[in-house]
């Protein structure tokens, strides 16, 4: 029996890795939440260390995904000691709980390490974060690789999947403006047109994750820094067109072209996953199936207009 311990399994990408990992044979799950506790999630807070370290002595994974963090840019901002907790000190005390009992230890990290004035970046490119959100993960992801023996941090972009409410994604976060702006004498919604990123599928990272610790089930551990990413660029205007399309809104949208963020946000900070590719690691579903996928899943009529 295989066993994966997924730490903030109730998230946005933690349920789509439950989900993934429920469907292989001879593996077992065992995942933990904070907020959105259920009872198939054990209730751990990552900030209490004895709890943790109860937890992994308990559980003795054979790996452990660390998918629970701080990853709103203006909540770091304003509360820099909340990220620190979160972002780095938890994953410092959850890897060297796993570190103890042998398990593998894989991390999730952000684009946002880096400044976005120099795309692509390599697993090897020299991060430089513009933000309080970047600087405390980069924080975790050091960590990590100075904790976890043979341990593993993934970067990954901007994430959508299915969710549980609008603002869970920054993506989905876009339809009530958009279905306000379709509203008879609406004003047009200003859509940022400055920032490039590159939408990436929950499902296809529990894949890749999946497909990460299978390697390592069977003996060829991936371990220092790799990245995985979405390959269709787009700003938040050119999101938010093709999320009216798939709701078949007319909804009246303008591009800002310059940047507005009280939070400086990098211009575009694309990733290279050619590490994970060369392994034959990785699946990409293209945005506008994957989107109405989540659409359809989360009816949206009577409900655009409020998160």
């Amino acid at each position: 029996m295989f066993k994966v311990a997924v730490i903030g399994g109730s998230g946005l990408l933690g349920r789509a890795l439950n989900d993934e990992l429920a469907r292989q044979t001879g593996w077992q799950t065992v995942s933990t939440a904070y907020s959105r506790t259920s009872p198939r999630m054990v209730a751990l807070d990552v900030r209490d260390s004895v709890a943790v370290e109860r937890f992994i002595d308990r559980v003795a994974p054979d790996a452990v995904v660390i998918a629970a963090a701080e990853r709103h840019p203006d909540v770091c901002e304003r509360d820099p000691a909340l990220a620190r907790a979160l972002n780095v000190d938890a994953v410092r005390m959850i890897a060297g709980a796993a570190n103890r009992h042998g398990a593998w230890t894989l991390s999730i990290s952000t684009d946002y390490v880096f400044d976005g004035t120099h795309p692509p970046y390599r697993h090897d490119s020299t991060p430089a974060p513009l933000n309080a959100y970047g600087q405390s993960k980069l924080e975790g992801e050091r960590a990590l690789t100075d904790t976890a023996e043979g341990g593993c941090v993934l970067r990954l972009p901007l994430l959508y999947g299915p969710i549980v409410s609008w603002s869970e994604s920054a993506v989905t976060s876009l339809v009530p403006a958009i279905a306000a702006a379709a509203a008879p004498g609406a004003q047009a919604a200003r859509m940022d047109a400055w920032a490039i990123r590159y939408p990436t599928f929950t499902p296809d990272v529990a894949f890749v994750i999946r497909q990460m610790l299978e390697r390592h089930a069977r003996g060829e551990t991936v371990s220092g820094i790799v990245q995985w990413s979405g390959d269709e660029p787009m700003n938040k205007y050119e999101i938010a067109v093709r999320l009216a399309e798939a709701l078949q809104l007319d909804a009246r949208l303008t591009p800002q072209r310059t940047p507005t963020d009280a939070t400086p946000r990098p211009h575009n900070c694309h990733l290279a996953s050619s590490r994970l590719e060369v392994l034959g690691i990785g699946r990409r579903t293209p945005f506008d199936m994957a989107i109405r996928e989540v659409l359809a899943a989360f009816p949206w009529q009577g409900q655009a207009t409020s998160v």
